[in-house]
């Protein structure tokens, strides 16, 4: 029987664009709904472009400064070594760590989002899959709901292993309306498990209001979440 809460989850991807804020947001609203949001952080490892960190802040009442919520920000909407180097700039990967140790220390709980996907790139040699693993970070992966999320699935988890990440398992979320059938036929669970050996720990419907914080808490109680946010 699990017991021991995660006190960090990281929300990385398949890709950009697959629901890493959305599953993010849910996690959030039901943790501020059944915690409290003072118990609460939200880090987006780094950002390029504007996004997720305003979102955050405007969405949830989490009593952290921009730099808090992001600790590295370039302005174009690119890599981050490419959007560094257009401002003269280097991702300082200290920086984010320290960061993140420091807010880890006041709050209960911290939902860590990643960038891109996981082989997505951070620096010129490291990408996030090198951070989580070197991190040590308990890891959730989302999958998006579409025609190849299987091979998407089998290769990200393959790079999960190889850079020796603590994948929790995977979220299934829909990136458009799907049908149960499309659900069914491109993301089937049991063939997905038996070609990744991990747990998949739910599907979230298309949502297009993330502002509904009691509906997206509900959306995350369908989630086994026994598995996800505990040890």
């Amino acid at each position: 029987m699990t017991d021991k809460l995660l006190n960090t989850l990281l929300i990385t991807g398949t890709d950009t664009e697959v629901g890493k804020t959305v599953l993010t947001t849910v996690l959030a609203a039901y943790w501020q709904k059944y915690h409290s949001s003072a118990s609460m952080g939200i880090m987006k490892l780094m950002q390029s472009g504007e996004g997720d960190s305003e979102w955050y802040q405007k969405i949830f009442s989490l009593n952290q400064s921009p730099e808090e919520l992001t600790p590295l920000y370039f302005q174009a909407p690119l890599a981050p070594p490419i959007a560094a180097a257009r401002e003269n700039k280097t991702v300082d990967l200290a920086k984010v760590w320290q960061g993140f140790t420091a807010l880890r220390s006041r709050r209960d709980f911290i939902f860590l989002e990643a960038l891109g996907g996981l082989g997505s790139p951070v620096t010129d040699e490291l990408t996030v899959a090198d951070l989580a693993g070197e991190w040590r970070l308990p890891t959730v992966l989302v999958v998006p709901v579409r025609l190849g999320a299987i091979s998407q699935a089998v290769a990200n988890v393959a790079l999960a292993r190889q850079s020796r990440i603590n994948l929790k398992g995977i979220v299934l979320n829909c990136v458009q309306p799907r049908t149960n059938t499309e659900i069914a036929d491109w993301t089937p669970i049991e063939l997905m498990k038996s070609l990744t050996h991990i747990p998949i720990f739910g599907c979230l419907p298309y949502l297009d209001n993330l502002t509904d914080l009691s509906k997206m808490a509900q959306v995350a109680s369908n989630l086994d979440l026994e598995r996800l946010l505990y040890i």
